[in-house]
């Protein structure tokens, strides 16, 4: 019941509720203070120029003096015909002379006469009011009008519409209609949007809660769920980047167990590239520690070279696991220079001739005629060059060709090293560049191993912003190829 109440939708609800609530107290109010200056208004209007027909009629002074008994009869007379009102008489300063009022209590002597003023100079649609006399807090609707007597402004004649008697009847009433009307219109109204808003709030945190459950089945490890919901906005929007973040961390979790599959493959294909000379150099090993005395110096040579050939065989696995952990690492930055691709090539081509002519191998090399030179770290070309060179050998019977080809192509110095040898056949074309891929090209087991040239090759390319291709067709060879852009 505790998480039922803390619900998005009772909080959503319950501020509803409280903003109608202010939105109905401030409608109350508006509504009453519209209709008391409504009242105000229509009482001046009606009584506009009751002042002015006063002042008019009567003989308010007597030469300096004010003309108490004319204007005692006159107040008396006016407040019998109209007994709402109240009926002051004010010298040119605003000063209070005389005046008739219910209870004769009057909390000030002087009216402000800026109101006044703009009665007497007003027009008939303005509504001005003005200082009540009684109570100076309270403003009310009035008529003022000039005393003037044998051509001179004596002073003012100034009625309060409504006073403090009639006030005090009328907001009874008035105050009692307006309070029922108000009340039975603000229930309406409550009932009425509270109805439309819990439909409303309802429909709209559904979606909220439909999100949530998927999200609470997605952690609970479904990770199949996912959010569909209809229409268009801001939660449909959620929906499609929670489905597409949940579709990553799948995708993420299979490539982890993928990796995780090839790296225990990785594992064993090292265990066993290591175990064999390792195995070997300790048959050898023992074998001249125990024989040594019998051996010849002809078998001692032999298993010397023996050993050392697979100790250089352990090196070259070893450091080919450390370069590319650096270089997937991205601990080591190319260190570039500019330098003749041509001659390098040369060079490559001349060191790997004695190779070639113990294996049977034609090695060629052609190159273009005035090639530009390029920017890069030369000692990780030579790298890339000699593993592209070693794999085409380890897979290139005798008698076959490898070739070394340079060319200038708009501008991009485009190298191939091909092979006539066996090619790779279309399931293993795609991962010959995975480290964690063993090379199937050859049944010949001497052949076989991790694949890290390769891998390595295409990190140090991948760190100058060169792709590399290979094409290759079964039983009849392999090209790889890359494009170096000239330096300018």
């Amino acid at each position: 019941m505790k998480d039922f109440f803390n619900s998005l939708f009772w909080k959503i609800s319950a501020t509803f509720l409280l903003i109608l609530l202010i939105i109905s107290a401030v409608y109350m109010y508006i509504s009453i203070f519209t209709a008391e200056m409504y009242f105000q208004e229509t009482r001046q209007k009606l009584d506009i120029n009751i002042a002015e027909h006063i002042a008019k009629e009567n003989d308010c002074f007597s030469g300096d003096s004010v003309n108490s008994r004319v204007l005692e009869q006159v107040f008396y007379n006016v407040m019998v015909i109209n007994p709402s009102i109240e009926v002051y008489l004010l010298d040119t300063e605003g000063k209070i002379l005389t005046y008739y009022a219910p209870d004769k209590i009057i909390k000030i002597n002087n009216v402000p006469l800026e109101p006044i003023y703009e009665f007497i100079n007003a027009d008939d649609e303005t509504f001005v009011m003005g200082i009540d006399p009684k109570n100076p807090k309270q403003e009310k609707a009035f008529s003022a009008a000039k005393v003037i007597e044998d051509g001179l402004m004596k002073g003012y004649i100034y009625v309060i519409l409504g006073g403090e008697e009639y006030e005090n009847a009328s907001q009874l009433v008035f105050g009692s209609y307006i309070l029922r009307l108000g009340i039975r219109s603000m229930v309406i109204a409550l009932v009425m949007a509270a109805i439309i808003g819990f439909i409303a709030i309802g429909y709209i945190t559904r979606n909220m809660r439909r999100i949530t459950s998927v999200i609470h089945d997605f952690k609970k490890g479904n990770l199949n769920a996912r959010i569909k919901l209809k229409g268009k906005g801001e939660l449909s929007e959620f929906g499609d980047a929670f489905n597409e973040m949940a579709d990553t961390i799948v995708s993420s979790i299979e490539e982890i167990k993928n990796m995780d599959t090839l790296r225990r493959e990785l594992i064993a294909n090292v265990s066993h590239d290591l175990r064999t000379p390792l195995a070997v150099l300790h048959g050898y090993i023992e074998t001249v520690l125990i024989k040594s005395d019998s051996l010849s110096q002809e078998d001692k040579q032999q298993y010397m070279e023996t050993i050392l050939s697979n100790t250089k065989r352990l090196l070259s696995l070893v450091e080919e696991l450390f370069e590319l952990s650096k270089l997937e690492a991205k601990q080591i930055e190319p260190k570039r220079e500019v330098f003749s691709l041509a001659e390098l090539a040369q060079d490559i081509h001349q060191k790997n001739m004695i190779i070639a002519e113990e294996k049977k191998i034609e090695l060629l090399l052609e190159i273009d005629d005035k090639l530009p030179m390029v920017n890069a770290d030369i000692g990780m070309v030579e790298k890339v060059y000699q593993n592209l060179i070693d794999n085409a050998f380890k897979f290139t019977p005798e008698g076959e060709t490898i070739t070394i080809r340079l060319t200038n192509n708009n501008g991009r110095i485009k190298t191939e090293i091909s092979d006539t040898g066996q090619g790779i056949s279309k399931d293993n074309l795609p991962f010959i560049f995975d480290r964690y891929h063993k090379n199937k090209r050859t049944s010949d087991q001497k052949n076989k191993g991790l694949g890290l040239g390769l891998a390595i090759v295409n990190k140090i390319l991948e760190l100058h912003n060169v792709k590399i291709i290979v094409e290759s067709e079964e039983g009849k060879g392999t090209t790889f190829s890359f494009e170096m852009p000239a330096h300018q």
